[in-house]
């Protein structure tokens, strides 16, 4: 198992991460993704109704180190304004942080390449 080092606004975080991991993380987010595209192409429902909201983007990894992301699909523009909160959780220690979307796929993408 190697470390996956996701880059944030200001600076970076690394842990240890298991390849069906971060393959869960990421069919998640590019399921997110298209989520956020969907909204993007139809802004308004038909006839200037009110658009459908899509379900938010609840993701839960257990292990000795919990990793969550949650994301609102229906408050973000388009796909590439999109930011999730990441929470990195132990039984000592609990980190959350807001990170962009494509910058966090991107980052697993990287992960993923080695494998």
């Amino acid at each position: 198992m190697s470390q996956l080092r996701l880059n944030l606004a200001e600076g970076s975080i690394a842990f240890d991460c298991t390849e069906s991991n971060a393959r869960a993380l990421q069919a998640a987010l590019h399921e997110l993704m298209g989520r956020l595209k969907t909204l993007a192409a139809n802004p308004v429902g038909a006839g200037g109704a009110k658009r459908t909201p899509v379900p938010s983007l609840d993701y839960k990894q257990p292990g000795d180190l919990r990793v969550e992301v949650f994301c609102n699909p229906n408050i973000w523009p388009t796909p590439y304004a999109a930011k999730v909160l990441l929470t990195l959780k132990s039984d000592s220690m609990r980190l959350s942080t807001e990170t962009d979307l494509s910058r966090m796929l991107e980052d697993l993408g990287q992960y993923l390449d080695q494998y």
